[in-house]
Formats: C-alpha cells, sequence, structure tokens
C-alpha cells in the first residue's frame, strides 16, 4: 500500500468529511473508491474508443443482413 500527501481545500476536505462520516466510511475508503470509481470511468472511455476503432462496416451489414424482417413481439414494440 501506499501513501501520498494530499492538499484540499477547506470546503473539500469539510464535504468530504461530511459525506464519509454519512456513509459510516473513513476519509481515506471514501477518496480510494471515489478515485478507483473516476478511473474505471476513463479506463471504460478508453476500452470502446479502441473497439470503436476496430469496428469494420461491412461485417456489421453483413451480419445485420442476417436479420429476419419482421416485425417485434407485441411486448417488444
Amino acid at each position: 500500500m501506499s501513501t501520498i500527501s494530499l492538499r484540499l481545500p477547506e470546503s473539500l476536505h469539510r464535504k468530504v468529511r461530511d459525506l464519509a462520516k454519512a456513509e459510516d466510511v473513513s476519509i481515506n475508503q471514501l477518496i480510494t473508491t471515489a478515485l478507483a470509481e473516476k478511473m474505471s470511468a476513463l479506463m471504460t472511455v478508453d476500452y470502446l474508443q479502441a473497439r470503436a476503432a476496430r469496428g469494420d462496416r461491412a461485417l456489421f451489414e453483413r451480419a445485420m443482413g442476417k436479420v429476419r424482417d419482421v416485425e417485434p413481439d407485441e411486448d417488444d414494440a
């Protein structure tokens, strides 16, 4: 485990302290979880952009051409 020193504006520190107390977790746990959530969101964007770059319109059209042309079930409309 690593340790970092983090300077926060007093107003942000007050808010994170209040949120941590309301969630019944430590400030450290709240910040760690928030950081992990943010990293996950950013990494998901990168992953989706990489997947989109590998997309092939011709393969997509070929796959869509195999879908039957029927009306959806009433529950799916």
